[in-house]
């Protein structure tokens, strides 16, 4: 890093940030505003850099915190904002990239210092925070606008009615960034949190109507999967004078306003496969976060209601008038998408989420003829066990425990004849059946989990898929069937050895050998998914560690959170 390292950790002492984290008030109509915006670097993405941004940012936050409560800066900077974003829209249908560059700058600054301000304070101290105002000998101020949740609000609006241009992507980012760090509060509980301002602020009042829009617009930026722009043509061009990566802007903007710092590059996270689209990637994450959260006390999580009744487009019929916030969505090209991207958690736990709770996804995919597009990478999941988290592995086994609850799939997966699947190491596969091969990683994975991890709930529901399926085994390959009679036989041994050692409790405790003994029967072999009473115990950690793994330029010091066990960097 070098040079780098230096020029991010001067940050504090940097003029313009000193000024806004000072003693002095700033008028909403200052210049300083537009000079303070007009700064230009390659976003930080690996996590060095990252924690070196964090470590500048709460140096600047200490001093804002101390000094906020007088000069109201905060608030101000805010409202400089949200004045901005009402005008985003026409600055985008008119190209004004110098707009749209320092609004994106001005969020930028925001979304660092909200992320400083929830880790260190409670959500009430952050409230209070928006609240202060200059404050004159004096004076007094009986405004009660509630600037957070107008600022929330605004994101909302900005995710859903910004078009998405070269010019609008990093700011279509970073607005979807800044709604994750308004959520963040609660990685630093060890709790579940059941109640805070920012839920309250998301289920009611004037974020509310904007749910299934929301929602829609975060799934579309999903399934189109937009990759960034080139570097430097969603900018002003900048000077040919050695300006470096400033701006030379001819409307009185000061140049030479921030230390500039170049980074990203090797080892930073965009770097990777799955992140090819920061905007696609950031959009799940935010979406998985709304789902996931709790209902308040009266009030059911509006995201979930959304997500579990939206509709195909081509799907006529009119919405339920019970069900709130429905939409409809092209859902081929969510198909499609959700095939292509089940390498990363969070595109299976989306697959999950819907095939679980929206019946529409689910009628529309077990109703495809192309199963094995969807299949394949769950099996291949599977297979790679070794390499996979268990969350994703288990995600990827209670999807093929819910499509085997349908006969028509548990027919129709040994009609499609595969060619080659070469993933399948252990042995060469030239042609096989869908179903015998979704037996034989099945099988796999229960013989690995046998020998090696003995979790019973993988175990449980292994089993519990191969019962769904065994009714309609048709054709199946001579691999797969030696596959089945070496289970049966493990199996049996087991089932034998454990029948022999509760006959002979059972005898010894009833103290005869002429008592007879209970008739052991087998259950009906189908078996249905049902979620654990508590689900959010379990998904709302793992969704906020995919968060905090996977999000494109956010970084938390991992002694800070509580939510789950962190090793420190």
């Amino acid at each position: 890093m070098g040079s780098n390292s230096s020029k991010i950790s001067d940050l504090p002492k940097n003029e313009y940030l000193k000024r806004l984290s000072g003693p002095e008030a700033i008028s909403e109509n200052d210049p300083f505003w537009n000079q303070l915006f007009s700064f230009s670097f390659s976003a930080p993405t690996s996590s060095t850099e990252l924690k070196l941004l964090e470590e500048a940012t709460i140096s600047v936050c200490k001093s804002l915190v101390e000094n906020n409560p007088r000069t109201g800066n905060l608030a101000a900077l805010t409202k400089v904002f949200l004045a901005r974003t009402r005008e985003l829209r026409l600055s985008a249908e008119c190209q004004n990239h110098i707009f749209i560059w320092q609004t994106h700058n001005a969020l930028f600054i925001i979304c660092c210092l909200l992320k400083v301000f929830i880790c260190e304070m409670s959500e009430e101290e952050l409230q209070l925070h928006f609240t202060y105002e200059e404050k004159l000998p004096g004076t007094y101020s009986s405004d009660s606008e509630d600037l957070l949740e107008e600022l929330l609000c605004s994101l909302i609006q900005l995710i859903t009615d910004t078009p998405l241009l070269d010019i609008t992507y990093e700011i279509s980012v970073e607005a979807i960034s800044a709604m994750i760090v308004f959520l963040s509060c609660q990685l630093f509980h060890k709790e579940v949190l059941r109640q805070s301002i920012s839920h309250k602020y998301l289920m009611q009042g004037p974020c509310l109507p904007y749910t299934s829009k929301l929602v829609k617009t975060l799934l579309y930026n999903f399934i189109r999967q937009e990759k960034p722009p080139p570097p430097g043509t969603h900018v002003f061009p900048q000077q040919s004078d050695g300006g470096g990566l400033l701006y030379g802007l001819a409307s009185g903007v000061a140049t030479g306003l921030w230390t500039v710092f170049t980074l990203g590059g090797v080892g930073s996270k965009a770097a990777s496969p799955e992140l090819t689209s920061p905007l696609a990637n950031q959009s799940l994450l935010l979406l998985l976060v709304l789902v996931n959260l709790t209902d308040a006390p009266d009030i059911p999580n509006p995201y979930r209601q959304a997500v579990t009744s939206f509709k195909n487009t081509q799907d006529s019929s009119p919405f339920p008038s019970s069900v709130p916030h429905t939409f409809q969505i092209n859902f081929n090209s969510l198909y499609t998408t959700l095939c292509e991207q089940q390498t990363s958690d969070q595109a299976t736990l989306l697959l999950y989420t819907l095939l679980h709770q929206n019946a529409n996804v689910r009628t529309y995919m077990l109703a495809r003829t192309d199963m094995e597009n969807l299949v394949l990478p769950i099996l291949e999941i599977l297979y790679h066990v070794e390499e996979r988290n268990s969350h994703h592995v288990y995600m990827a086994l209670i999807i093929l425990l819910i499509l085997t609850e349908d006969d028509g799939f548990n027919r129709s997966i040994h009609e499609v004849i595969l060619k080659n699947i070469t993933w399948y190491s252990e042995r060469v596969l030239t042609e096989i059946s869908l179903g015998s091969l979704l037996i034989l990683v099945v099988i796999r994975t229960i013989q690995y989990n046998m020998t090696r991890t003995r979790d019973k709930y993988l175990h449980t529901n292994c089993l519990a898929a191969l019962a769904n399926m065994s009714a309609q085994f048709r054709s199946l390959h001579q691999y797969a069937a030696q596959r089945i009679i070496s289970l049966f036989s493990l199996l049996s041994k087991k089932h034998n050895k454990v029948l022999e050692q509760a006959t002979q409790s059972l005898r010894g405790s009833l103290s005869s050998s002429d008592v007879p003994l209970p008739d052991y029967k087998f259950p009906e072999l189908k078996f249905k998914y049902v979620e654990e009473e508590q689900p959010e115990e379990f998904f709302i950690p793992y969704v906020w560690s995919l968060v905090y793994n996977s999000a494109v330029g956010l970084y938390w010091n991992p002694q800070d959170i509580q939510l789950f066990a962190m090793d420190s960097d």
